[in-house]
């Protein structure tokens, strides 16, 4: 999946590895997360492929490293982006789905761990939007950035949506045992 996001994220132009994981953070980190540790693998793995080349900025004291898209990279993405959408699987869910067998106060601890991660997911997911509405009101055409503006509104809807799970979770748990 990795290999795919930098050949996405190549789409838009050439990138270093740092670029790449800061961007993956601020953008697809809502649903993906990356390392340095994953990145720079997964990148080898790519110019190994001949699917990105890589060059080393000109003028940089510290090697940096430039990647850009090869044609072989292009036809990848694409034809990836091309297959049918899949249905992923939810950890979160299946746990929670065997909850009855851990102990109230371990149970109603992670619950509530779980909500406050939700909570600033929530508040990060509410910055990006602020920061993402103040680029779009400056770019010629905004209308061209609709799926990827579309994936944020996705997130607040869902964790809005897991927040309130979770609460409906510790409120019927509790009425359980009055």
């Amino acid at each position: 999946m990795l290999e795919y996001i930098i050949l996405g994220l190549l789409m838009e132009g050439d990138m270093s590895g740092y670029e790449m994981k800061k961007t993956i953070d601020m953008s697809v980190g809502l649903f993906y997360k990356a390392s340095f540790g994953s990145l720079y693998p997964a990148l080898k793995r790519l110019a190994d492929k001949k699917w990105v080349s890589v060059t080393e900025e000109e003028g940089s004291t510290k090697n940096k490293k430039i990647y850009s898209l090869l044609p072989a990279g292009r036809s990848s993405f694409l034809l990836w982006l091309k297959e049918p959408l899949e249905h992923s699987r939810n950890e979160f869910l299946l746990k929670v789905f065997f909850y009855d067998y851990l102990d109230e106060p371990t149970r109603n601890f992670r619950l509530g761990e779980y909500q406050e991660k939700l909570n600033q997911e929530i508040g990060r997911l509410q910055a990006v939007e602020e920061v993402v509405e103040g680029e779009l009101s400056q770019i010629p055409n905004p209308e061209n950035h609709y799926f990827r503006v579309s994936v944020l509104s996705y997130g607040k809807h869902f964790f809005n949506m897991e927040k309130e799970y979770i609460e409906r979770l510790l409120k019927g748990a509790a009425s359980k045992h009055e």
